[in-house]
């Protein structure tokens, strides 16, 4: 992504309850990065930032929060090691608006990166939300949080869970609060997030506190099939993990996360993604109670969810032994495809129906989406973080990636714009077409019921 330019005297600037604060211009949009919504404590729930006293210069790219390095989805994503700076102690959004006059509010769109909660920030490269607002006239947010042992793993030596997950609502509180001075209506805000940025995101509709913040919920790819049965894994990983002291350094931090993940092996497909949101924990319900809240929540929010004909395929590309099984003669392909199909049924698809189901039968509005672009294309088909491409970045963002490798820039700009197109619409009114298609090969969905 472009670097900030240095702020002039015909700067925008935006008179906001958070304060005065001065972005910059980026080919056909306002650019306000790197605001600091909140500062948190290392195992302390997030602070909302106080109103500031002088001018906020949001002209600086939001700094990640601490988190490994997992070179294998780097390579996939073509995320490069110098996007890593880190920042703990302070969580930061980053908000982009057309830059043009509007008539009305704009619809608001939250992005919530995914990363199995220990990876990802709000503004990679190519996470960059830049042509989703620029095309489709919306404000887009980018909202980093806590990750990994420092945000999604907690009920242990006093030490509190869900922390990303307040993080993500003191950044809805901000956005409720200042939208509206940036040009948004915060009648009308849609978090869409991937992975478990959509796991997250779904989480959020029944959690307290979270109550008029956002209308609608695009729901990517999210792991639900592994959400629940988590409390002995967790467990586990808390007997690991409190041996930590609250004041050690964030490399001897990161180090124990390592230990923690090995410590949750042997819970079966849950391992995979050790770290998470917990139920019985604040702000969310008991794991027994969490179907009849969602039930209960369904009338007060338009949800889209969806996923990826191939999703495990990203995890088997990931893994060397897997393709060497995958390159066995004669039987190799037909049984990694056979395993893909079956998690990918089991992790993902399973639960999206069950969730849109559940919430069209209890009174909500629901759509759900599969994503066949790229299906069968070797190694990575149709697999999970397949449609980021399409939604995030542009083609040069993505120069570096595995993912689209083979994949040619004037397809990624035709085959992006509609997609981008289809999560606006549905941003705008909550309404879709009963079913429809963004071409075959493409996206196909259809109203839940």
């Amino acid at each position: 992504m472009p670097h900030a330019e240095p702020i002039e005297q015909d700067a925008p600037r935006f008179t906001t309850l958070a304060g005065e604060i001065i972005g910059w211009r980026d080919r056909g949009v306002i650019r306000a990065t790197g605001i600091r919504y909140a500062r948190a404590k290392r195992f302390c729930a997030p602070e909302d930032e106080p109103p500031a006293t002088v001018p906020i210069h949001a002209t600086e790219w939001s700094p990640a929060l601490p988190q490994n390095t997992i070179p294998e989805l780097d390579a996939a994503l073509g995320v490069t090691p110098k996007e890593a700076a880190y920042c703990e102690g302070e969580l930061h959004l980053s908000v982009t608006v057309p830059d043009s006059p509007a008539t009305k509010p704009r619809p608001v769109m939250v992005w919530i990166h995914g990363g199995s909660y220990v990876f990802g920030a709000a503004d990679l490269a190519v996470f960059d939300v830049r042509p989703l607002a620029l095309e489709q006239d919306v404000i887009v947010v980018a909202v980093n949080y806590r990750l990994g042992l420092l945000g999604f793993l907690g009920g242990y030596a006093d030490r509190p869970a869900n922390l990303g997950l307040l993080d993500l609502i003191s950044a809805l509180r901000w956005i409720n609060t200042n939208i509206a001075a940036m040009g948004g209506d915060p009648g009308n805000v849609t978090l869409f997030g991937h992975s478990a940025g959509g796991d997250a995101a779904a989480h959020l509709m029944i959690a307290e506190g979270t109550q008029g913040l956002f209308q609608r919920v695009i729901i990517q790819s999210a792991p639900l099939g592994i959400s629940r049965g988590r409390a002995k894994m967790n467990a586990r990983m808390g007997q690991k993990a409190a041996a930590l002291n609250d004041e050690a350094p964030l490399d001897e931090v990161l180090r124990v996360q390592e230990q923690v993940v090995n410590a949750a092996q042997g819970f079966g497909l849950r391992s995979a993604m050790p770290f998470g949101t917990q139920y019985g924990h604040y702000p969310l319900p008991v794991e027994a109670e969490v179907d009849a809240a969602w039930r209960r929540a369904a009338p007060n929010f338009d949800v889209f969810i969806g996923y990826t004909a191939e999703e495990t395929a990203l995890f088997l590309v990931m893994s060397p032994n897997l393709m060497r099984l995958r390159g066995w003669p004669l039987m190799g392909e037909a049984a990694t495809r056979a395993m893909v199909a079956a998690t990918t049924h089991k992790v993902y698809k399973r639960d999206a129906l069950r969730f849109a189901r559940r919430h069209t039968r209890a009174g909500g509005n629901a759509y759900v989406y599969r994503l066949e672009w790229g299906k069968r294309r070797y190694p990575f088909g149709a697999a999970h973080t397949i449609e980021l491409p399409l939604l995030l970045g542009e083609p040069g963002s993505w120069q570096y990636a595995d993912l689209v490798k083979h994949v040619d820039e004037a397809t990624l700009l035709e085959h992006g714009k509609r997609l981008r197109g289809l999560w606006a619409e549905f941003a705008r009114s909550g309404q879709l077409l009963a079913t429809g298609q963004v071409e075959p090969q493409i996206l196909k969905w259809w109203k839940a019921n």
